[in-house]
């Protein structure tokens, strides 16, 4: 090989090093930057609602304007223990059941549980409060509509379910991990208050019409666990938090057992 060819060699490695590089970074949570949150919509022709849609997530629950709503009821779920596959998006951890891992109802509509993932510090702030981690358990009906039910947690006792996980977590790089059977009902939910409105996926291309489901008892998670969720994903989303959008004309349901 020639040395003009070595170096065609070497420009086209480097040429496409940077696409790649791009492509991981296509967008990031940095706010004030040219990929980051503000500019999520100008990235990709189908992100274009990130910026002009009017139901976005997440939001500030602002108490004073949250109205009661007995008629929700108490939620209703029905989980099963099913094969799980933990995976690294870079941007997140994310643990996908790839079996039937059950289903919870919303006014009779039964929405099958999927897959949770992590984001630090929360995304939802309650009463301009943010936490230290936000769960988010991602849930689609028979006509692919989205349900999501979302626990926030404060630096504490080590959380169940991430101990369980927590081995992996550490060891994940950046391939997939079969972890076997994961009991979903793990998960702690506390007593059955939460939130209900009416937002979107909080990533690209925040899509809406998604159902949330805002727990109101704030958990607990450790601070080593923490650490653990921030290590293991890409450099640059140790934050992976979408800032809070606005409410605008929603209204904001509580269910309160009483």
């Amino acid at each position: 090989m020639t040395l003009f060819s070595l170096l065609l060699l070497l420009l086209f490695i480097l040429h496409s090093s940077s696409f790649l590089t791009l492509a991981e970074d296509e967008y990031t949570y940095a706010e004030g930057t040219s990929n980051g949150p503000e500019n999520w919509r100008n990235l990709n022709p189908k992100w274009k609602v990130c910026g002009d849609g009017k139901l976005q997530s997440p939001i500030d629950i602002q108490l004073k304007g949250v109205m009661e709503l007995p008629q929700l009821g108490k939620l209703e779920k029905h989980y099963k223990p099913a094969p799980a596959v933990l995976k690294n998006r870079g941007h997140d951890i994310m643990l996908q059941w790839s079996g039937d891992a059950g289903r919870f109802n919303i006014n009779g509509t039964y929405y099958s549980l999927k897959q949770c993932h992590w984001h630090t510090p929360s995304e939802h702030k309650l009463n301009a409060r943010k936490f230290d981690m936000e769960l988010h358990m991602l849930h689609q009906n028979s006509q692919g509509e989205v349900a999501v039910i979302s626990i926030c947690y404060e630096i504490g006792c080590p959380d169940p379910f991430l101990s369980k996980l927590l081995k992996d977590i550490k060891s994940i790089g950046d391939k997939d991990i079969d972890i076997g059977v994961i009991n979903p009902e793990t998960i702690k939910f506390g007593k059955g208050k939460y939130y209900r409105y009416v937002g979107s996926i909080t990533t690209p291309p925040c899509t809406e019409g998604v159902t949330w489901t805002v727990m109101k008892k704030v958990r607990k998670v450790s601070k080593e666990q923490l650490e653990v969720l921030k290590g293991a994903v890409h450099h640059g989303y140790e934050e992976n938090a979408r800032p809070t959008q606005e409410v605008g004309e929603r209204q904001v349901w509580l269910y309160t057992k009483k």
